[in-house]
């Protein structure tokens, strides 16, 4: 996982996925109740596979590389919803903020650019963008958590003075160094 997808673990969630594929494979299975085709179906993989994953006459740690990302995927999804649902929760009534040392960087509208800098920023991110932060924790998405915190970022610092100008301001956040989540 990425570095905003790794902080969103350590403060909303209490533990990890399993961490051996045969364990994340178990999770996956009594998420399903046994049902070996909505998991074939999850995975991507035959029904077939599937019950010989579970009958043992085929190791699933030995698969492809991108039926065992799409394993660690479909876990996290399922990963403990209810505690996921009580932090996102909290964080709607609460608000969140972030604290981070990164690279920030802008692009202009009229083409102007302004080189990129490290900066270390602790801003709280607009509530209507709380929900897709959670989302992006539910999908694993480092990418899409990156760009919405990225998005809340330069709502709340580049582009508070609201002028025409800074509409435009398309802000990069890249090489991370650390970044916290914590509610207001």
């Amino acid at each position: 996982m990425g570095k905003v997808i790794d902080a969103m673990k350590s403060r909303f969630q209490t533990r990890d996925i399993p961490k051996t594929i045969q364990g994340r494979f178990n999770a996956l299975l009594r998420k399903e109740k046994g049902d070996t085709a909505k998991v074939a179906e999850r995975l991507g993989v035959s029904r077939r596979t599937v019950q010989r994953y579970v009958k043992g006459d085929r190791d699933i740690s030995k698969s492809k590389p991108e039926i065992l990302d799409r394993l660690a995927t479909e876990v996290t999804k399922d990963h403990q919803p209810r505690v996921r649902a009580k932090a996102e929760a909290e964080a709607r009534e609460r608000g969140l903020t972030v604290e981070t040392r990164a690279k920030f960087g802008f692009t202009a509208a009229g083409g102007s650019t302004d080189d990129s800098r490290m900066r270390r920023l602790t801003e709280d991110v607009p509530d209507e963008l709380i929900p897709e932060i959670f989302e992006a924790l539910r999908n694993g998405d480092d990418n899409k958590a990156n760009e919405i915190i990225a998005e809340g970022l330069a709502r709340e610092y580049f582009r508070e003075a609201d002028t025409e100008a800074l509409r435009g301001l398309d802000v990069k956040f890249t090489d991370i160094d650390y970044i916290e989540l914590d509610y207001r």
